[in-house]
């Protein structure tokens, strides 16, 4: 008869433990979350530091005329008047 209470009290212990282990909002779901956020804080700052590249690009064009011209030559293939323009194949592979 002694151990009743016992078996009540440990059966109410983990009644109410439940949730906290795997409820909603449990730990499970906390540690699931924050990979979510730490995978998210990653594809972030990935993203801020080419945000930063493409800011100093565009702060390059707006200002100097250098970076304008190499964007010229190199994309568009322009050449400047009295400059012989050269194109080198690329080696093919054997």
């Amino acid at each position: 008869m002694r151990w009743w209470p016992t078996l009540i009290l440990l059966s109410l212990l983990a009644a109410l433990q439940y949730p906290l282990w795997f409820g909603k909002g449990g730990w499970t779901k906390v540690r699931e979350s924050e990979t979510q956020v730490q995978g998210q804080r990653d594809a972030n700052s990935k993203l801020e530091a080419r945000n930063a590249g493409l800011a100093a690009e565009v702060r390059d064009l707006k200002t100097g005329y250098e970076a304008i011209e190499e964007r010229a030559r190199y994309d568009l293939g322009l050449v400047k008047p009295g400059e012989t323009f050269v194109q080198v194949p690329a080696r093919s592979p054997k």
